[in-house]
């Protein structure tokens, strides 16, 4: 899944930082929930992924976009995808940052302020860990 596919699914037709407004609370994802989003209220730190389904899906049906783990796009890493990257949805492959994957949509460890729908994180394609995944997506 590209990274603007992976945005486009998160976000579900939305504008807010959420699909579902915009506050955030460890009822609606699961990410390090005894720090606050905001000017909201802390809530659960569960220290462990959540099983698929364990939060409400989107209005698009997609379960858990943000939150849980780090979705690995396929992407190559750029400090922004505005510009000279492609405007038909598909990956961005080219570039210097070969070694490095865009991550969208924060873990059951990220800090609240990293579990948006626009948040995006470099990293190197090798290292496996609880805080990692990805989507499978298929084109119909």
């Amino acid at each position: 899944m590209s990274e603007a596919e992976w945005e486009f699914a998160a976000r579900a037709g939305t504008a807010t930082p959420f699909w579902w407004g915009g506050s955030l609370s460890t009822e609606l994802a699961n990410y390090e929930g005894s720090r606050a989003f905001r000017d909201g209220l802390a809530g659960v730190f569960r220290n462990t992924t959540m099983p698929v389904g364990s939060f409400s899906a989107n209005p698009w049906g997609i379960y858990q976009m943000l939150g849980n783990v780090w979705e690995c796009c396929a992407d190559f890493w750029h400090e922004t995808y505005a510009g000279d990257g492609p405007t038909d949805g598909r990956a961005w492959e080219a570039g210097t940052q070969r070694g490095l994957r865009v991550l969208r949509g924060g873990a059951w460890d990220s800090l609240p302020e990293d579990v948006r729908a626009a948040s995006r994180f470099a990293y190197p394609t090798a290292p496996r860990n609880s805080i990692l995944g990805f989507r499978v997506a298929r084109t119909l």
